[in-house]
């Protein structure tokens, strides 16, 4: 029997067990659906009724025969509806729309300050949304949910941020609440690393079980899968890595109001404001990269020691979490080997042997692209749940 919570992080889904098993793209009959998943037949032809219904999924040809009628096959129909993604930084923001595969099919950028305020942001968002659906000529009731991410600790059940420390005028705000006065669809939001880490591993390493996504930008946070599933923690702040004092941070102070955080030396800003201290024309993160790419020795060196820094604190993560990939993602991500040089550099030398020996740290193969595929995520696996297709049904 397959296993259906197999590939996502995000676990099972319950009755949509026929949704993950038809994701794959593998045309089935009803009697494979029945054997692969353990319902009975009758419970699988009432469900492809349903789906059918929905246009969910469509048939695709027969099945080749063994003697008699040929049986029909079933296939998801990825084009049926659409999702929207949000991937909203600290200092720009992506919207796209995806379908039911994951499968981007347009998407805008802007540069924009989450510092703005929460309806200014989500303002542009359900413009950019609008704009989106009309470009790609979807009608809007073919939007059946919406995944968002920020830079911040969330809480996923509510959708809410909780003090977050680079949004002001965000705490407790109702996200989903205030989306949906305009586009009245679900509304998913997590923490902008937890989805990078959804959508990286859904990307690249489907199959592996236990991974760290480090985002270095304006921030600095971590998604963990562990034993194959999203960890959020007790309060939707598991992976805050950015506020573990280091020991060369010593009197530095953070804008959580502590002093000695990883961010406030590590981070894109912070890499910029050493090398502005250091005589250097830098004014953010972009010109560091810049710099490193046209090879300047003291760029080069900061973004390095930045990697040191970054490993440090990735040296006791190895330990408690011992995941097996360490993927490296974010706007600091682009200046290329040498911050993850300086990750790998701490890590393998300090850690022990056995946490290490089949641990890789490499750079994030989604790339930009981590945020939108799983936030894309986010809201496919709502829209498949039971509640998502009762949603849809005609009867509800």
């Amino acid at each position: 029997m397959v296993d259906l919570n197999r590939g996502s992080a995000l676990g099972s889904s319950g009755a949509s067990e026929l949704f993950q098993l038809l994701r794959d793209g593998q045309p089935r009959t009803r009697a494979e659906l029945a054997a692969l998943t353990g319902l009975a037949r009758s419970t699988i032809a009432a469900r492809v009724e349903t789906l059918m219904a929905l246009e969910l999924i469509s048939p695709v040809g027969d099945a080749a025969s063994t003697g008699g009628r040929p049986s029909s096959q079933f296939a998801l129909n990825a084009s049926a509806r659409i999702v929207l993604a949000a991937d909203l930084g600290a200092t720009h923001a992506t919207l796209a729309a995806t379908d039911l595969a994951g499968v981007i099919l347009g998407e805008v950028h802007e540069d924009i300050d989450i510092a703005s305020g929460p309806e200014a942001v989500l303002g542009w968002m359900v413009s950019a949304a609008r704009q989106l659906l009309d470009e790609l000529g979807r009608p809007h009731h073919d939007l059946i949910a919406i995944g968002v991410g920020v830079p911040g600790p969330v809480q996923h059940s509510t959708g809410r941020p909780v003090n977050p420390p680079i949004m002001p005028g965000w705490d407790r705000f109702d996200v989903p609440g205030w989306v949906q006065q305009h586009l009245e669809v679900p509304v998913l939001v997590d923490n902008d690393v937890n989805i990078m880490a959804l959508g990286e591993r859904a990307f690249a390493w489907p199959n592996t079980e236990h991974l760290m996504f480090v985002k270095v930008a304006t921030g600095i946070g971590a998604g963990v899968i562990s034993g194959g599933l999203l960890q959020r923690g007790a309060q939707g702040i598991a992976g805050d890595i950015g506020h573990v004092q280091v020991a060369r941070g010593a009197g530095i102070p953070c804008h959580c109001g502590n002093r000695g955080c990883l961010e406030a030396l590590a981070s894109g800003p912070a890499i910029a404001k050493a090398l502005r201290e250091a005589g250097l024309d830098v004014a953010t993160s972009r010109d560091v990269i810049e710099l490193v790419k046209r090879g300047n020795i003291e760029a080069i060196q900061a973004v390095r020691q930045a990697g040191r820094d970054i490993g440090e604190v990735l040296t006791a993560a190895v330990s408690l979490i011992n995941p097996s990939v360490i993927a490296i993602g974010g706007s600091m991500a682009r200046a290329g080997e040498h911050l993850i040089a300086g990750v790998r550099e701490i890590v393998y030398t300090r850690s022990m042997p056995l946490a290490t020996e089949h641990l890789s740290i490499v750079q994030s193969s989604a790339a930009e692209n981590a945020a939108v595929l799983g936030a894309s995520m986010l809201a496919i696996h709502h829209a498949l749940s039971p509640a998502g297709v009762d949603a849809l049904s005609p009867r509800a």
